[in-house]
């Protein structure tokens, strides 16, 4: 079958979607009422099922009241039951794969629960959602004719117990169907191999052979992927090795310190960038129209949403909202309630809306990764914010950063210490410092008054760090690969204390 009528059916076929997802914008509320009852009615005979009386629930007044609020720590135990091959514990159907997630804010790892349900209903279906609603924005488009570059994570499916566990990147390509394979480079070989550094050679020199027409990945590693490829072949621009190359699908951290790199190496205005919400947990939110920064929530993936107001976080006030009740420019944690049997389930990310008609939002930050210290509630999206604007100000490119406070000694002052690694320094220091802490102060109306006069905040302190610090603090950490980041904002001293030796 000739690839133009190949990219014309699957265009065809992708666009009947939208019809669904009309649905759940113009009724987002009923869906999720509907939604919630069907994972309870689903689960009312499983373990935590019967612990919390899932039969007796009729409403979601009902489920608020009887089932807790939950972590990871809670799950804990019931989860290395359910990786030892137990079931019917928090879903009915045996659970098989369990996405490996070390997190950022410790050392432990995590293995949440990805039933066949949440891999089909959620991932997999989210997959072919991105792919309808870009070819309904662009018409014209072509993705089919080519593959899509994917960069996932840099782990192997590890086998115990009847179980699996791996990167949730590795699971979805070890079981992606055959037209996601079709249409996707490099090989699952490749893809799933262990060692990251010997993977990047490797995809480098199987994919400039294809003709790649997308991108998908987290936009740190896709970066030195991409410059990997310059290297290699010499070229200046990616569309000197992918000429038909047309859109980067990308998630995980934000895309804001990349961007102006990006445009350097594809210098092309009618270049999409979509952005993409994906979690271990499940698959959130996707951007929706072209050139816009904003996702749109998806609320038909087996997931029912919960949300807890950050000004009340971690308080005896801490309360959860459902999505009726959320405000637009408000920061919110996470709760999720989910086809893979995570009940009442805190994520540990945090969005804002900035719609509510339809339901589309901002990722901002992490529950764990702000810096508070003072009361400055400095959060990621703010931080991103700030670096971005000093950073085009002063002609500077930042590769990497991570900060964390210099606590308050005698009668000496705090401070924010930064650790910023350049591809390009600024020419003065000392002006992109007064300029990020500008910026910091234009962003953040806390932080602002604790620096006013230095009455509680010192202006920042700023470490310029070597080539390749994050690279190799990531490498002895054993997080070199697709899905780890790099922990931007801390409470703590501990990353900054070990980057600082490292220097």
């Amino acid at each position: 079958m000739p690839i133009p009528l190949v990219n014309s059916i699957a265009s065809w076929f992708l666009k009947k979607r939208i019809h669904q997802m009309e649905l759940f914008i113009k009724y987002p509320n009923e869906v999720q009422e509907e939604l919630l009852k069907g994972l309870i009615n689903k689960a009312r005979n499983t373990e935590i099922g019967r612990k919390y009386n899932f039969s007796e629930i009729k409403n979601y007044r009902d489920f608020a009241t009887r089932v807790p609020v939950h972590c990871y720590e809670n799950y804990y135990e019931a989860i290395e039951r359910s990786r030892q091959g137990e079931t019917n514990i928090f879903w009915p159907t045996p659970i098989k794969w369990f996405a490996k997630s070390s997190g950022t804010t410790n050392a432990k790892s995590k293995f949440i629960p990805v039933s066949e349900d949440s891999l089909e209903d959620c991932h997999y279906a989210a997959g072919k959602d991105l792919l309808c609603i870009y070819l309904n924005n662009n018409p014209g488009s072509q993705l089919f004719t080519g593959k899509s570059l994917r960069l996932g994570g840099s782990k192997e499916i590890y086998k115990e117990n009847g179980t699996s566990f791996g990167d949730l990147s590795a699971i979805l390509i070890d079981n992606m169907p055959f037209w996601a394979e079709f249409s996707s480079t490099p090989s699952n070989e490749v893809s799933l191999m262990h060692d990251w550094e010997t993977k990047m050679g490797a995809i480098v020199r199987e994919t400039i052979q294809e003709n790649v027409t997308s991108l998908a990945g987290v936009p740190s590693w896709m970066l030195v992927l991409l410059n990997n490829v310059l290297e290699h072949t010499g070229k200046e621009s990616i569309f000197e090795i992918w000429r038909n190359i047309e859109v980067y699908f990308h998630g995980g951290v934000s895309f804001d310190p990349y961007a102006v790199q990006y445009q350097k190496i594809l210098p092309n205005e009618d270049f999409r960038y979509y952005e993409i919400y994906n979690a271990s947990e499940g698959f959130f939110a996707c951007q929706d129209l072209n050139d816009h920064k904003e996702m749109l929530l998806m609320l038909d993936y087996g997931i029912f949403y919960e949300f807890i107001p950050m000004d009340s976080y971690g308080s005896e006030a801490e309360k959860l909202i459902p999505l009726s009740e959320v405000e637009i420019g408000k920061n919110y944690a996470i709760v999720i309630t989910t086809n893979a049997g995570l009940w009442r389930y805190k994520v540990g990310d945090t969005v804002r809306f900035t719609s509510i008609s339809p339901y589309r939002i901002k990722v901002s930050g992490r529950t764990k990764h702000h810096i508070n210290v003072f009361g400055e509630e400095l959060i990621v999206e703010n931080a991103e914010a700030a670096l971005k604007k000093a950073s085009l100000t002063n002609n500077c490119e930042i590769v990497d950063y991570t900060a964390a406070p210099v606590f308050m000694e005698g009668k000496e002052k705090g401070a924010h210490e930064w650790i910023i690694e350049f591809k390009h320094p600024p020419k003065s220091m000392e002006e992109f410092n007064a300029d990020l802490d500008l910026a910091l102060q234009q962003v953040n109306s806390d932080y602002e008054a604790k620096r006013y006069l230095n009455m509680t905040l010192n202006a920042p302190k700023i470490h310029i760090a070597r080539e390749k610090l994050f690279h190799d603090w990531l490498k002895k950490n054993g997080k070199l690969g697709g899905q780890h980041k790099i922990p931007r904002l801390s409470n703590s001293r501990d990353y900054v204390e070990e980057l600082l030796g490292m220097m």
